[in-house]
């Protein structure tokens, strides 16, 4: 397995405290939607920082657990009760094949450093039958653009993707994709195979 090298700040232990005055969460009855949980479920926050968004869905699953680079990120999570969280990155998830019906990556996907094998591990962990919701802001839209040349400018190493572009990372057999696009976001929906 290739050693990913560290990022070389972890922006996101400064603004942890102070994340979710700023970072309102997503349209959550839309991503609820999309999600479609049952009860029974088990539902992996990756990238998830605070739980700014998974701390919504706790009584829609069974289990809610998120994971991110950022110490600091967690503990805010974890304040928040009923989440359990995990440190780790998107590309070498600590969880055995098949572990989680559901899975998330809300505003995350851009920060990931190796986007193809991130995305090959998130499909990992997925189980037959489950679903992967990402939503991501479009790169397409000059607002985006501006948010993205912010990050790159304070070495955050974001890479943004158009949708089509994001999708070919998810392209194989016994998966479905499908598209959903409202300015400036859009969502990828994964759905694997049972």
């Amino acid at each position: 397995m290739r050693v990913l090298p560290d990022p070389p700040f972890d922006h996101f232990s400064l603004v942890a405290p102070l994340y979710e005055r700023f970072i309102r969460p997503p349209d959550v009855r839309w991503l609820r939607t999309l999600c479609a949980f049952a009860p029974h479920q088990w539902l992996l926050d990756v990238g998830g920082g605070t739980g700014r968004v998974s701390q919504y869905f706790r009584g829609d699953v069974a289990h809610v657990c998120i994971l991110d680079l950022s110490v600091k990120m967690l503990r805010e999570a974890l304040t928040k009760g009923g989440l359990c969280a995990g440190l780790g990155a998107a590309e070498r998830l600590p969880f055995r094949d098949g572990a989680f019906e559901r899975i998330i990556a809300v505003d995350s996907f851009h920060h990931f450093r190796d986007h193809r094998r991130a995305a090959q591990e998130l499909l990992r962990v997925l189980a037959p039958g489950g679903r992967l919701v990402i939503e991501e802001p479009d790169v397409r839209r000059f607002s985006v653009k501006l948010v993205a040349l912010g990050e790159t400018l304070t070495l955050m190493r974001s890479r943004f993707y158009p949708p089509h572009a994001l999708m070919r990372f998810f392209a194989a057999p016994g998966v479905h994709l499908t598209l959903h696009e409202s300015s400036p976001n859009f969502w990828l929906v994964v759905d694997k195979s049972a």
